[in-house]
């Protein structure tokens, strides 16, 4: 068996490893991430038989290592998730932006969300249910949840529905996980009602993103816009300006903003939750 060496990574390896994750995903790694990139790349390296991370990055400046890179770019881009995570932004979703969105679709009776770096799929998920249990009005409409990420890995459990007890203890009230979630051995399935109604799709936001994600009433974009260069920040929210609806809505991650990137779109706070209209 291969033992993954406890090595301190270098300057050089760091830095051709942060260069490939750019260039990959735009996705900025500053030099105090260093203790992040080992303990997301040590088992990596395990994994692909590599005695540590300097060899790691010593395959990648090989040629031909495409599979090795989409891995590392996977671990550094799989971003930590929780059901109901930051409850806020889904209360104000179920009591006031969904039921006005209803009324204003309700000849249309059709309705896109996108939670975007979905990572393991808890955001998406919970939208999900949140419509089953609060909506059944939209049972005849045309509800399209979009789910997307760059990582296929991560899409992959995503998309299976397949959590551990500690996953689901991690904002998931009791109540739902009984209604909607099945034992599979140790872990808990989500049932198959709540999972077909969510499509996953790998999307890099940094490169064209796919015809399906047009005219998008509600777009979560939650700590993500963090990981990016101001002018790659301006460019994905001119994306999404050009994907949401003119009455759409946009929640971003309680550390993010869109102060001097953009001026498409309009800040509204209702108590603790901020999202943004286009304009």
């Amino acid at each position: 068996m291969t033992t993954c060496t406890a090595d301190s990574l270098s300057t050089e390896d760091f830095d051709f490893l942060a260069k490939l994750v750019l260039d990959r995903s735009a996705i900025v790694l500053e030099p105090s991430k260093s203790y992040l990139v080992e303990s997301r790349l040590n088992p990596v390296a395990r994994e692909h038989g590599l005695d540590s991370i300097s060899e790691l990055a010593e395959t990648l400046r090989k040629p031909n290592q495409r599979k090795l890179a989409e891995a590392v770019v996977d671990a550094m881009t799989t971003n930590e998730t929780s059901f109901y995570r930051d409850i806020h932004p889904f209360d104000l979703l179920r009591t006031k932006l969904l039921p006005e969105l209803i009324e204003k679709r309700s000849n249309e009776k059709r309705l896109t969300i996108w939670s975007n770096a979905c990572s393991s799929g808890q955001e998406i998920y919970s939208i999900a249910m949140m419509i089953r249990e609060h909506f059944p009005q939209l049972a005849g409409w045309d509800v399209r949840l979009r789910a997307t990420d760059l990582s296929s890995e991560i899409l992959e459990r995503a998309e299976n529905g397949i959590f551990n007890q500690t996953e689901v203890n991690r904002g998931l009230p009791m109540q739902l996980l009984m209604k909607y979630f099945h034992r599979d051995g140790v872990h808990w399935r989500i049932n198959d009602d709540i999972r077909s109604m969510v499509r996953f799709d790998s999307v890099n936001l940094i490169e064209n993103w796919p015809l399906t994600l047009m005219s998008v009433d509600v777009v979560f974009l939650r700590n993500v816009l963090i990981y990016f260069t101001p002018d790659t920040k301006r460019e994905i929210l001119a994306k999404v300006r050009q994907r949401i609806r003119e009455d759409g809505i946009l929640f971003l991650g309680g550390s993010e903003n869109t102060m001097n990137l953009t001026d498409e779109f309009e800040r509204t706070q209702v108590d603790r939750t901020v999202y943004y209209r286009p304009v």
